[in-house]
């Protein structure tokens, strides 16, 4: 509830952001506009962007078929969270990964890497997948989608007020509260980076959720928090050819390697979520953990197991 409602508050300060900015340039028009534009380009990403970003990182759909036990195994762990059966597809790269992406519940795809199935055991696969099917329980799509075409009106909104305040428009001080030149290049340059910062943050606070609902549908959150300790260490030994745009989607920030400022990081740091599903502080190891990332041989046998190479 405490992220639901973190969710909540940061949407609404958006939303104050492009009031704040509307009433600046004086001009409804022009904030109509900005959100008439930023919600069409979002509508399509909303409706089209599952078919788009699979076919970005060359991802092929599987069926029992081809991975009889990865199928299975997102078959049970979507009956236990009462959501219908996701496509499922694998995606060609040996950096380990995953996503959800669809609309809805109904259309949802869960995605995950080559590199993922094969150093994962049954219990931390499990613990990922149902961290996928968190997004897909939670509709973090939509909420992404809406946050994303709120980021979108601000900065439009913002290069509006930009070019207003160059050639002389907006309102005057005098004339009802308006903002003159200097408030209006000033706000043009701290309203996107403030509505990017929000943006961000909203991700990283439905990134924690996901991890809470996965926790639940897998029925122990220990999968989980194994997988994502492996996950981080193998996208800084392994790095993934990804595309910025998509880095928020992915159960770990294929970006992990670069430096990125916690403020416009896409997902909260990897330790703090294992200690939160622990129940620890950060830094923590819990008695009897192991060491090291597991033996990569039976990862890959797995691998084989689940892609019905026998």
């Amino acid at each position: 509830m405490g992220n639901q409602i973190r969710t909540a508050l940061l949407l609404a300060a958006m939303t104050a952001c492009i009031l704040i900015i509307g009433q600046l340039m004086g001009g409804r028009q022009g904030l109509i506009l900005a959100l008439f534009l930023a919600g069409a380009m979002n509508f399509f990403s909303y409706w089209y962007s599952d078919k788009l970003v699979l076919r970005m990182y060359r991802a092929r759909e599987v069926g029992p078929a081809q991975a009889p036990e990865l199928h299975a195994l997102v078959s049970r762990l979507a009956q236990r969270a009462g959501l219908p059966m996701p496509k499922v597809y694998v995606i060609p790269q040996p950096s380990p990964n995953a996503f959800a992406t669809g609309r809805d519940p109904a259309h949802a795809v869960v995605a995950v890497t080559e590199g993922l199935l094969q150093i994962m055991d049954q219990r931390q696969l499990e613990g990922v997948l149902a961290h996928e099917l968190g997004h897909v329980k939670n509709r973090d799509i939509l909420i992404g989608t809406i946050a994303a075409t709120m980021a979108g009106a601000v900065m439009m909104l913002a290069s509006m007020a930009r070019w207003s305040a160059i050639f002389g428009g907006g309102r005057r001080d005098g004339e009802g509260g308006g903002a003159g030149g200097l408030g209006l290049i000033l706000m043009s340059i701290l309203a996107p980076v403030g509505a990017v910062i929000i943006q961000m943050a909203i991700s990283r606070s439905r990134e924690y959720l996901a991890d809470d609902t996965g926790a639940a549908i897998a029925g122990t959150p220990e999968g989980l928090a194994g997988a994502l300790e492996k996950l981080g260490a193998y996208a800084r030994q392994i790095p993934m050819e990804a595309n910025p745009a998509t880095a928020h989607m992915f159960i770990v920030s294929p970006l992990s390697g670069r430096s990125l400022q916690t403020l416009f990081a896409t997902h909260p740091p990897v330790a703090e979520r294992v200690a939160r599903l622990r129940g620890q502080k950060p830094g923590a190891a819990p008695p009897g953990a192991p060491t090291g990332p597991g033996p990569r041989d039976e990862g890959r046998a797995l691998w084989d197991r689940l892609s019905g190479d026998r």
